[in-house]
């Protein structure tokens, strides 16, 4: 059970880590991600309430766990990620990678969430 909940911590943290640098990112260095999104053919109005929608997201992993919310925040973290990835993978930008490693802390964290409750 302790290797359980050591597996979950680690990486829900190194998920949550990664989310907020993105929402971060999407928040500072707005010029940057809009070019990023025009690129995908991505509506660059979209950007911020993505961003909050991240943040609202890495609150339900944490604070509300084995809730609704919770179901729905890995749900829609995991399409995003699957999203993301095809998006990078559509373009050509070899930048896909992020999105892979996003999406296995999220199956690992998921996994384990549900062996802890």
């Amino acid at each position: 059970m302790k290797r359980d909940k050591i597996i979950f911590y680690v990486t829900t943290g190194l998920l949550t880590v990664l989310l907020l640098f993105s929402a971060g990112m999407y928040f500072f260095n707005y010029a940057e991600v809009a070019k990023m999104f025009t690129t995908f053919g991505y509506p660059t109005y979209i950007i911020y309430p993505y961003a909050i929608a991240k943040l609202l997201g890495v609150v339900a992993l944490w604070f509300f766990r084995g809730t609704f919310l919770n179901e729905w925040a890995y749900a829609g973290f995991f399409f995003a990620f699957i999203l993301a990835f095809f998006a990078h993978y559509m373009i050509g930008d070899e930048q896909q990678v992020g999105a892979i490693i996003a999406l296995v802390l999220l199956i690992v964290s998921y996994i384990y969430s549900k062996k802890i409750q």
